[in-house]
């Protein structure tokens, strides 16, 4: 370790020496001449502060795009591209809030998502507000079918949300926001770390007054940390932006290869050496109609190849294809200051080919409508429904109600009741293998969440937010059985049905401290309880797989010489098992066109199963190098 951290401190003394490029590009004005000719003077002397944290809109949680101060749910909001040491993965920006429980496999390859005690199953997955979860199973949600360089913002909202959404948004919904860029740029990164782990990424994004477009792609593979845990991942992605008098019309075109050793990761007792291989695909066509309509379209295909066991595949093999089409039509009224209708509809297929789940295809549609009120840092209020129509003529009503009152302006006060509702997935409805049977007659889930939450200024650059919440669901689906069977018996089948009533309660803290604009500190915690009539005498394999208590510490600063840290620590206590503490550190040091890295996870070498019987890795590291070139 001590090796590693030399290497990398002489890595960005020599850097600082390089001298500059000669053909650096010309500054359009006095000021930007001054900051040329000072970074020509000395590479090694970058401004000795923080990016500055800049007023952020946020589109999910509601049906317009508001600042993140006056949303009246809870939203949080991560930039990705502006963080001073900047995130490697989709979970290293999901593991910022102790209220998003990610549960991986290993990293790299499959993890599952749930929000506030929720199953994985419940939680949607969004890219630009269109939908990407999973019809054959929710364990495929974050098979995500583009880079994650693709990326400039992860919005997460907290409580359910079928209104805005429909079907999956149970406990909440995370939105991948793409980044659509403004100026040329070329991004190239490469990087090395242990268990033979191998990455390369970039992006090329061509940025005109009328056209933009962003190429991405990243390949990453692992011989793995354990036996039949190795993977291989490639990532591509396009994005093009086309600007009319109707408005920006934007295509995103996205493919993923993820070929990976699965041993024991669907809580297999017998722990057999599994093989899988997840494709993913997605054309996704977003265009204004003028400045108060638009209309979305998305495909979205995937296909997944599961081997039992990796050694014999004639022993048990499952070939699953499931097909999306989803289109919206969505408008906004103006009936006065600050108060506006929003209303659409929106329709969804999903079909799957499966060799063990069969042929079916479902649809479902909805139709909306909401009104929003707001008075800048006076008040919010929006109510909303939604009726929610699916196959064989059944229907699901959503309404939803929000509001938020400023006490004063460094008090804010926020509450909020949603409905939820999920229907079961084919996995569920119709598979079976040695350990797992389906249930066709299961019942669609629902969901009623109940939050209140009172935001801080406390001056001094601290800011504090505090809030409870509950939410109590009903024909929660999990997979269950006989305790005493399987304790005489390991392949005891675990059967698909419903719970009738579990309820979560809980509640979350944060604070955040601005140390001027050199260092901030970001300390959280969320504490759930989680209770419900379930049978006695059963085993349950996910409802019960949920943090208690978590905490989190997190120390951005900028350190002499201009390296950029993030030092997050972690404790964790998953329900019946002992607390365990997390710590990992990222550093990098941006010069003009490279900027070197290094991501040190598991640093106190924790042993520790996110999922239950699947192990987790123990101290690791990566190392890299990204080369960076804008015009200006």
């Amino acid at each position: 370790m001590r090796t590693i951290l030399a290497v990398f401190v002489l890595a960005c003394a020599a850097l600082a020496q390089l001298p500059p490029a000669a053909n650096a590009p010309a500054a359009d004005t006095p000021q930007q001449a001054a900051q040329t000719a000072a970074q020509n003077v000395s590479q090694a002397a970058p401004p000795a502060k923080l990016p500055r944290r800049e007023e952020q809109l946020v589109v999910t949680g509601s049906y317009g795009a508001v600042p993140l101060e006056e949303t009246d749910r809870s939203v949080s909001a991560v930039e990705v591209g502006q963080s001073p040491s900047e995130y490697r993965s989709w979970v290293d920006v999901l593991e910022q809030d102790p209220s998003l429980d990610v549960q991986q496999r290993a990293p790299g390859t499959a993890a599952d998502l749930s929000i506030r005690g929720s199953t994985f199953e419940e939680t949607l997955i969004l890219v630009n507000g269109l939908r990407l979860n999973d019809a054959q199973t929710g364990h495929n949600n974050l098979d995500i079918p583009f880079p994650f360089e693709s990326v400039e913002r992860v919005e997460v909202l907290k409580g359910a949300g079928s209104t805005l959404y429909g079907a999956d948004a149970m406990g909440g919904a995370v939105n991948f926001i793409t980044r659509v860029p403004e100026t040329s740029e070329i991004r190239l990164g490469a990087g090395i770390g242990n268990w033979g782990t191998n990455q390369q990424n970039g992006s090329v994004t061509l940025g005109r007054k009328q056209f933009s477009e962003q190429l991405t792609f990243v390949r990453e593979l692992s011989t793995g940390f354990l036996a039949d845990r190795d993977y291989r991942n490639l990532a591509i992605a396009s994005e093009t932006v086309i600007r009319t008098p109707m408005g920006a019309s934007d295509v995103l075109l996205g493919t993923s290869d993820r070929p990976y050793g699965a041993d024991g990761f669907y809580g297999v007792p017998l722990n057999f050496p599994s093989w899988e291989r997840d494709k993913g695909w997605l054309a996704a066509w977003s265009q204004p109609i003028g400045g108060q309509t638009s209309a979305d379209f998305a495909y979205r295909r995937h296909t997944d190849e599961y081997i039992y066991i990796k050694s014999d595949p004639s022993a048990y093999e499952n070939n699953h294809i499931d097909e999306d089409y989803q289109a919206a039509l969505r408008r906004f009224e103006k009936i006065g200051g600050g108060m506006r209708v929003y209303y659409g509809m929106d329709g969804l297929r999903e079909h799957i080919d499966s060799s063990n789940l069969g042929i079916h295809t479902r649809d479902q549609g909805g139709v909306y409508a909401s009104f929003d009120a707001r008075a800048l840092k006076r008040f919010s209020f929006n109510v909303g429904v939604r009726e929610e129509l699916y196959t064989a003529g059944r229907q699901e009503f959503s309404p939803s109600v929000s509001g938020a009152y400023w006490v004063s302006g460094r008090v804010k006060l926020r509450a909020s009741a949603s409905h939820g509702f999920r229907l079961p997935d084919y996995t569920e409805l119709y598979y079976s293998d040695p350990v797992h049977l389906g249930n066709p007659n299961l019942r669609p889930e629902s969901s009623w969440s109940y939050e209140g939450g009172v935001q801080l200024g406390l001056g001094r650059g601290i800011t504090v937010d505090a809030g409870v919440f509950t939410h109590r669901d009903q024909d929660v689906i999990d997979y269950a059985r006989n305790a005493a069977e399987a304790s005489a018996n390991p392949e005891t089948l675990y059967v698909a049905q419903n719970i009738q009533r579990l309820n979560f309660t809980g509640a979350e803290l944060s604070l955040r401290w601005q140390l001027g604009r050199q260092q901030r500190i970001e300390l959280s915690y969320t504490g759930i309880h989680g209770a419900g009539a379930t049978l006695p005498g059963l085993q349950y394999l996910y409802v019960f797989n949920f943090p208690s208590n978590e905490g989190l510490a997190t120390w951005w600063s900028r350190l002499p010489g201009g390296v950029d840290s993030r030092l997050r620590l972690a404790a964790v206590q998953r329900y019946g098992i002992d607390a365990y503490p997390l710590v990992e550190w990222t550093v990098g040091r941006q010069f003009q066109y490279l900027k070197p890295y290094l991501q040190l996870t598991n640093l106190t070498n924790t042993t520790y199963q996110e999922i239950a019987g699947v192990a987790m890795p123990g101290r690791g590291f990566i190392a890299g190098m990204e080369v960076r070139w804008k015009a200006k």
